[in-house]
């Protein structure tokens, strides 16, 4: 929040540690006048970190459907927006960038019903017009000295909190699926250039609840790469160790050192996934 800002600086180790170039951050509130992301922003230049350029759109968190989508008899509640959210814009997304970045595509408003191999039910209670995307899909293009490389972003919702019919279960499969629905050419042209894909998944490809196969799908897809297989990324109390965010690399570029950092109590339990590239 913009008020913690000004009275406590948030313990930012793990992003001073790794000093990315492109930093993807996810479950970030959206501004419409991304005050919070230029704070934030103005706090690591006071680190020595200089992010002269950023971006974010609004997210489908807390965007109201005027639906009641979770069926407690109630509208306007978190579960009956486009993406969980008490408010709109609660945990979307953002990039900060040493390099200029633009925003190729937003396939944010795709609608669940609309995509390739949708499992949406027929009869739920959005089918007309319930978005994929949880948070947003955007085709974020970094221009970097030695090339312009494509971000693919996703933040995908949780496989749980829902019932036997499994929705959010559902959803996750479907999201964390999107991407490699567009790499196979079934949403328009295919990416040109070297892309990666970067988020938060919120699938393990083994462990903890969701339809892993998506994951695993995606992480052998033939276009990118996996620099880091088997490495947990977040650890919660009810599952322990896990794996669920994510960069996977063009195969077209070279992967160099790579990691986790550990998170910091003001960051949350998920670490920093952090990959070096080298574009050919």
């Amino acid at each position: 929040m913009l008020a913690d800002f000004d009275k406590v600086v948030p313990d930012l180790s793990p992003i001073m540690s790794t000093a990315p170039d492109v930093l993807v951050l996810t479950d970030i509130d959206y501004d419409a006048g991304l005050v919070t992301l230029s704070k934030l922003r103005d706090v690591l230049q006071e680190t020595g970190l200089d992010y002269p350029h950023q971006l974010s759109v609004r997210p489908n968190t807390g965007m109201p459907t005027d639906l009641d989508i979770d069926g407690d008899g109630r509208r306007g509640g978190p579960r009956d927006a486009q993406g969980f959210g008490w408010f709109s814009g609660q945990g979307g997304m953002a990039v900060l960038s040493r390099f200029p970045v633009d925003l190729l595509a937003d396939h944010s408003k795709i609608l669940w019903k609309d995509t390739h191999d949708s499992t949406i039910a027929k009869d739920d209670p959005a089918f007309a017009i319930q978005r994929l995307s949880s948070s947003t899909f955007w085709a974020v293009r970094v221009a970097a000295p030695d090339g312009d490389l494509t971000l693919l972003t996703l933040g995908a919702t949780p496989p749980v909190f829902d019932g036997p019919e499994d929705r959010n279960g559902r959803r996750n499969r479907d999201e964390v699926l999107f991407w490699a629905h567009v790499l196979n050419g079934d949403h328009g042209p295919i990416p040109e250039g070297p892309v990666a894909v970067i988020g938060n998944l919120n699938l393990d490809p083994e462990r903890g609840n969701g339809l892993h196969e998506a994951a695993r799908t995606l992480l052998t897809h033939p276009r990118l790469q996996d620099p880091m297989p088997g490495v947990q990324t977040v650890a919660w109390d009810s599952t322990g160790p896990m794996r669920v965010s994510y960069v996977l690399p063009d195969r077209s570029v070279t992967v160099g050192e790579n990691g986790v950092t550990p998170p910091s109590p003001d960051l949350g339990r998920h670490g920093l996934v952090w990959v070096d590239l080298v574009l050919r």
